[in-house]
């Protein structure tokens, strides 16, 4: 298994690889919460890496504890700037198949939503494809890719076309998305 590969797997099961605070160039950047110590303020991770040594809580036999329901917002069903949806069923599958067999399924999401950012993002759609490619089976999101390119004839397109492109990228993604009932939307508190 790639290190590099391995340090995508958040603690709480989110994918660091396809959140958008890893993907952003801005100084805000996250590396994710196995790169360093800005996530020390994270009692999952305190708890998960620091305390116990784990690399992910599904590691841990008191998964799923009380604070990690709480931290991902399961009860209230809220998401922070990342959707918060795929953690648990993220560490489900990580302990029914393991971290390494985890971490190569993840890899295509991965492959997807540099794809679409290299190809299809103004600047404007990036959390969006993260959800996306988060939330999505890849097969649609495949299938959202090569619509697009068979439209335009090619992979990318030119920088006066690549507002339209990024537009006709996310309608089609969002109806794919409704038509298999996935709910790309961030759930926030009322009022936010």
């Amino acid at each position: 298994m790639l290190v590099e590969q391995k340090l995508l797997a958040g603690c709480c099961g989110l994918d660091c690889g396809l959140c958008p605070k890893l993907q952003s160039k801005a100084a805000s950047r996250c590396l994710g919460c196995h790169l360093g110590p800005q996530h020390d303020y994270c009692s999952v991770y305190r708890c998960c890496v620091t305390k116990r040594g784990y690399h992910t809580c599904a590691e841990c036999e008191e998964y799923p504890c009380d604070r990690l329901i709480r931290v991902l917002g399961v009860e209230e069903g809220l998401d922070s700037f990342i959707s918060h949806k795929p953690a648990m069923p993220n560490l489900k599958r990580i302990r029914e198949i393991g971290l390494r067999a985890y971490l190569e399924e993840q890899k295509e999401r991965r492959l997807l939503l540099e794809h679409l950012l290299e190809n299809n993002n103004e600047g404007r759609s990036m959390s969006f494809y993260c959800r996306a490619c988060a939330l999505m089976r890849p097969e649609l999101v495949r299938e959202a890719i090569s619509g697009i390119e068979e439209e335009t004839g090619s992979a990318g397109a030119e920088s006066s076309d690549l507002k339209a492109m990024a537009k006709a990228m996310r309608t089609r993604l969002q109806r794919l998305a409704d038509e298999a009932g996935t709910d790309l939307k961030l759930r926030q508190k009322k009022g936010s």
